[in-house]
């Protein structure tokens, strides 16, 4: 995306709100295609689900959730400019969440609450989808049987936990995108 700009939550009590988005390099909103495919997915399990979006963004995926009905949300963006826009939007739209001002990695070393949902799309250009993977895993912030979503340019192989299965994926441009359940028994017994 280039220059300021406004993304719309496509569903949900919040459809057609707009979120004010910071000119910032390398940033990369969802788009509006790829959301409406990600929340059909989770569309059965959303509501009343704890999320994290973990390297926040925009925080578009977060607020979509919050807008379908997820009980809790948390953000976590290191980005002070995207920190702020996410405070802004989310006062503006009346909607409750836990933003969190640190890098993911950092974060994640912590503990606490596992999650159901975790929307995961970091910067490309940080390469850091197999640390957060790990990171998530064993600082127990997944639920048992928690959902994944991950965002990474198209063509480049993840080595994520055997534990995450991937249940669905698509291709959008130069970007894919991939649904993983986690599931700690063996698929194959």
């Amino acid at each position: 995306m280039n220059g300021s700009g406004r993304i719309r939550i496509i569903g949900g009590t919040l459809r057609n709100s707009r979120l004010d988005v910071p000119d910032l390099p390398g940033l990369r909103p969802t788009t509006d295609r790829v959301r409406e495919t990600l929340f059909n997915w989770l569309q059965p399990v959303i509501e009343g689900s704890r999320c994290l979006d973990l390297y926040a963004g925009t925080g578009a995926l977060g607020i979509e959730a919050l807008s379908r009905g997820a009980a809790m949300l948390t953000f976590v963006e290191r980005e002070p400019k995207l920190v702020a826009a996410l405070k802004a939007n989310l006062a503006r739209l009346k909607v409750q969440a836990s933003v969190v001002a640190d890098d993911a990695s950092r974060w994640l070393k912590g503990g606490g609450k596992p999650f159901e949902v975790v929307f995961m799309d970091p910067p490309f250009a940080a390469g850091e989808w197999e640390k957060a993977a790990a990171l998530l895993e064993e600082g127990g912030w997944l639920s048992d049987s928690a959902w994944v979503y991950v965002e990474s340019p198209r063509g480049t192989d993840l080595a994520l936990p055997v534990t995450w299965l991937p249940h669905r994926q698509g291709q959008a441009g130069d970007v894919a995108y991939a649904l993983y359940r986690r599931t700690l028994s063996d698929p194959l017994s």
